[in-house]
């Protein structure tokens, strides 16, 4: 199967996720309905650095975790650019309703993450994400943040999608 690589544009038609929830500025390596990597740059300029913390800015772990549910949410939405059961129905960007795309993202249903260095500004993160597992509309997934080679989250989420 081929691997799908999503740029920001792409992204924020994907998602219904807008500034300053879109938390993801690249996604590629995408194998549909399986896994794949994201990116998501912080700058001094975000908004939240002015409050957490002025005299250290990191941050906040729960963006880091949106940014890993925004990750799962482009892996399952990009089964629809997928080949179907027969391989002859692969769809373009250009063939999709996105605004319909965006609304079959669901919710953040459990999260098991554990944190294990902060994130400073102008720093960048590797997000990987791998639905393991799929029960009805749940889908379990193995998450991973890192900066570089240095490890910043790990665990499992549970995320629901929407028919």
């Amino acid at each position: 199967m081929k691997k799908l690589s999503f740029t920001s544009k792409e992204i924020q038609k994907m998602l219904p996720h807008k500034f300053p929830f879109l938390l993801l500025d690249k996604c590629y390596d995408i194998e549909p309905g399986v896994r794949g990597i994201g990116v998501k740059n912080f700058t001094i300029n975000e908004w939240f650095f002015q409050g957490h913390f002025p005299a250290n800015p990191i941050v906040p772990g729960v963006l880091i975790i949106e940014s890993l549910a925004q990750l799962t949410a482009i892996v399952y939405l990009s089964k629809i650019f997928a080949q179907d059961e027969i391989g002859t129905n692969q769809k373009t960007f250009s063939e999709v309703d996105l605004e319909k795309v965006a609304e079959k993202v669901g919710y953040l249903v459990k999260v098991d993450v554990k944190f294990v260095s902060p994130v400073s500004p102008g720093e960048q993160i590797l997000l990987h994400a791998e639905i393991f597992k799929k029960v009805g509309s749940l889908s379990y997934v193995k998450v991973m943040a890192k900066v570089g080679n240095r490890p910043i989250a790990e665990g499992r989420l549970i995320v629901s999608e929407r028919e």
